[in-house]
């Protein structure tokens, strides 16, 4: 081995004059006293392209990258503990009534929409930065190893603790030509004047590659979803369509850059809802029946499930949700229609006790605006003690309509919007009826509140004259979820890459090989060669030992030696791989 020498008179030789224990940190100028009372050498200053190449190294490093995962993994714990609001803006809404202290330093800091927040994209596009600095460089180095020559063939192969050595009939040349047909096809291999070296395990770094490339794609996929996707919620009656556009949805949530004036002009209809509860009121099965129709026209029926989305127009429509939407009319003191049309009432529990809202805004000239607010009871039974009534199982075997009435004035033309499952009753009167006798007495002095029980096809009149309601009929709904997102397919690819070329960096062999062949000069070839492998690789001796094969067998009464790692008398492996020509390169960054 030559003798390493360093120039005294290089000022860009450190380990020189200054010692191991005298680190300076980058940038530093100072001068450090030389050993022996020699002149000091002076540190240059790294300087703005130093500290911004200094900056990129650490960037692009393994141990900077496995933080910043860690950190975007911690960084999106906050998404579970707190409401989202691009998910649920109705409990971020609530959340914020129940903590009125908590709440306002939660929303400076972002912690409501968590993968929205300028912090979160900072960890993100660090991690993406850092994952392309590292790749790019390593793409251009495994190019060049993949056109590169196999490495030289080793001086000795006494040191490797893999290795055969034969005598066999076959002339060197045929022995040649022998093994590089057994190496075809499983090794890339060259002859050269010392032998022939063979080299297989390219697709190991390759599919290292391959894997972080797929985690590049998916932080790509990740980002344009968020940039160009859309989400909405609707709720549709049975016998009701619904149009892709923005006003037909209940919320609509679209991503950055996605123009609302592109949504598809699909159109789907509830035809049917079906559903099956077991004895005990457990539901077996939820089906809507759609026709679908598709911008160009074409018409088809689908059946929507959950966890069994339909496709319209390019979206996703999932199932969410169910309950009942009663029809109910509503006519003023004057007898006109003034209100008419299914109402849906949400499940609150497993038997589909539910709420909703009438709210009665077009009455005749004179006429106070009405509300209703109450519950529909699916399968209706009395309380043994009389105090009211309750649904006792999901199906409607016995529908139930319980209502109290208002008047006065909804406050919808203010301006203000308002929660259309939530009556607003600050400038609205409760309605009510004398008392029964017996009854405890009210603010109204000897009335009760009006309580309205309605089965289908009954009417009942408001009191006061102010008008009467009609249960007329018991459709169902379907709560639905419509999501497009055009990054789904690139995501799917992704993650697929992403794993096959995980397993093919952690399963496909890197292995080396040498063989030299020597004509003896009475007849017959020499064969001696030797194997290296990355790691452990319990089928390296039997790959040696089929090259051997390929060779020809051992001549008579000839020695032939062949030593394997871990039998008596092998070298220690770690002696082979600090050998120049037989150890593999490890791998780098990331």
């Amino acid at each position: 081995m030559a003798k390493l020498r360093t120039n005294e008179n290089d000022p860009t030789n450190l380990s020189s004059k200054a010692g191991l224990g005298d680190e300076a940190a980058p940038g530093d100028s100072r001068t450090s006293g030389g050993s022996g009372g020699g002149p000091g050498v002076e540190v240059p200053a790294l300087g703005l392209r130093g500290w911004l190449r200094w900056t990129w190294r650490q960037l692009t490093s393994m141990r900077v990258a496995i933080m910043l995962l860690l950190l975007m993994a911690v960084a999106a714990l906050p998404g579970s503990f707190f409401p989202q609001d691009p998910q649920n803006p109705a409990k971020v809404a609530q959340y914020q009534l129940d903590h009125p202290s908590l709440a306002p330093w939660l929303e400076r800091l972002g912690l409501f929409d968590v993968y929205g927040s300028p912090w979160f994209a900072a960890i993100y596009l660090l991690l993406f930065t850092s994952l392309i600095g590292c790749i790019v460089p390593r793409i251009a180095v495994h190019w060049r190893a993949l056109r590169a020559q196999p490495p030289r063939v080793p001086r000795t192969f006494t040191r490797f603790p893999v290795r055969a050595e034969r005598v066999v009939d076959a002339t060197a040349a045929d022995a040649t030509d022998a093994v590089r047909a057994a190496l075809r096809g499983r090794y890339r291999a060259a002859v050269t004047p010392d032998g022939i070296t063979a080299e297989r395990g390219y697709l190991r770094e390759t599919g290292n590659i391959v894997f972080h490339l797929s985690l590049v794609g998916i932080l790509l996929s990740l980002a344009a979803g968020q940039l160009f996707s859309y989400r909405g919620q609707a709720v549709v009656v049975e016998g009701q369509s619904f149009a892709n556009s923005v006003v037909a949805y209940d919320s609509f949530d679209p991503g950055t850059l996605f123009d609302p004036g592109s949504l598809e002009p699909f159109t789907f209809t509830l035809k049917k809802f079906e559903s099956e509860f077991n004895a005990v009121a457990q539901a077996r099965n939820f089906t809507a029946h759609m026709e679908v129709r598709e911008p160009d026209g074409s018409t088809r029926a689908e059946l929507l499930k959950v966890n069994h989305p339909m496709t319209a127009g390019g979206a996703n429509v999932y199932l969410s949700g169910n309950g009942y939407a009663p029809v109910i009319t509503v006519r003023d003191g004057a007898g006109e229609v003034a209100f008419s049309g299914p109402v849906p009432f949400l499940p609150e529990d497993g038997v589909y006790t539910s709420r909703g809202v009438v709210k009665v805004p077009d009455v005749s000239p004179g006429q106070e605006q009405l509300g209703l607010t109450g519950a529909f009871l699916p399968t209706a039974v009395a309380e043994p003690d009389g105090s009211g009534v309750r649904s006792v199982y999901p199906q409607p075997d016995a529908p139930l309509l319980a209502l109290t009435a208002w008047a006065g004035d909804l406050g919808l033309d203010g301006g203000v919007p308002q929660n259309v499952y939530v009556l607003d009753t600050d400038a609205m009167r409760q309605l009510y009826e004398p008392a029964a006798d017996g009854s405890p007495g009210s603010a109204e002095g000897g009335q009760a509140p009006v309580t309205l029980f309605l089965a289908p096809g009954q009417t009942v009149d408001l009191p006061e004259g102010l008008g009467s309601v009609t249960f007329d009929s018991l459709p169902r709904f379907a709560a639905l979820d419509l999501r497009y997102d055009p990054s789904l397919p690139f995501l799917l690819t992704f993650a697929v890459t992403a794993m096959v070329g995980l397993f093919g960096s952690l399963f496909v062999p890197r292995r080396r090989l040498w063989v030299r062949l020597t004509a003896r000069p009475g007849g017959g070839t020499d064969v001696s060669a030797a194997a290296l492998a990355r790691g452990d690789d319990p089928a390296l001796g039997r790959d040696l030992e089929r090259v051997m094969s390929a060779a020809g067998p051992a001549r008579h009464n000839e020695t032939a030696e062949t030593t394997a790692a871990g039998r008596p008398g092998a070298p220690d492996r770690a002696e082979a791989v600090g050998t120049t020509a037989g150890a593999l390169p490890a791998q780098e960054g990331h």
